[in-house]
């Protein structure tokens, strides 16, 4: 249960009796009918871009987003946000790109939307303090929710394997 090691051993005791009873991809499947659509890396620069247009429209432009295959569940990075600063002339030129594990791009769109708008708030606030959290839940008031949610199933993909969401119809 690493992926639960922050939260209250009762709800870590019911996401284990789920699993241990063969239930909880059946709960999560049950909960979240649909993976998403957003499949290529032009259609994750789209979504990310409204979201970012919706919430953070003075912030830093992104040069790039994108699904990673590199990035792995085992060392914790679900995606990641960077800044790269070069030196033009006599200017110093930044650009910001978010990437986001290849995980992603079969699940939920309420996964796809916690990891693309955590990410979007470390462009304002690089810890995870209260200030970052307050701002993930403005993006989207159901972020602790889904979050929770995901490492739920993070669980169950170490248990039990993936699972298959079918497409929206």
């Amino acid at each position: 249960m690493k992926y639960l090691a922050a939260y209250p051993e009762s709800l870590q005791t019911q996401v284990q009796q789920l699993l241990a009873q063969g239930r909880l991809g059946d709960s999560l499947l049950a909960k979240y009918r649909h993976a998403h659509t957003v499949k290529t890396d032009k259609a994750l620069y789209d979504y990310v871009m409204v979201l970012k247009n919706d919430f953070l429209r003075n912030s830093e432009p992104l040069s790039k987003v994108m699904f990673d295959s590199k990035l792995q569940i085992i060392t914790h990075a679900l995606g990641t946000h960077t800044t790269i600063s070069r030196v033009q002339g006599n200017k110093l030129k930044s650009k910001r790109e978010i990437r986001v594990a290849s995980l992603f791009k079969d699940v939920p769109v309420e996964f796809l939307r916690m990891i693309a708008v955590h990410e979007l708030a470390h462009i304002k606030e690089k810890a995870h303090d209260k200030a970052f959290y307050q701002l993930c839940t403005y993006m989207e008031p159901q972020y602790h929710q889904y979050e929770f949610d995901l490492r739920v199933y993070l669980t169950h993909i170490d248990a039990a394997g993936k699972l298959e969401w079918p497409a929206m119809g």
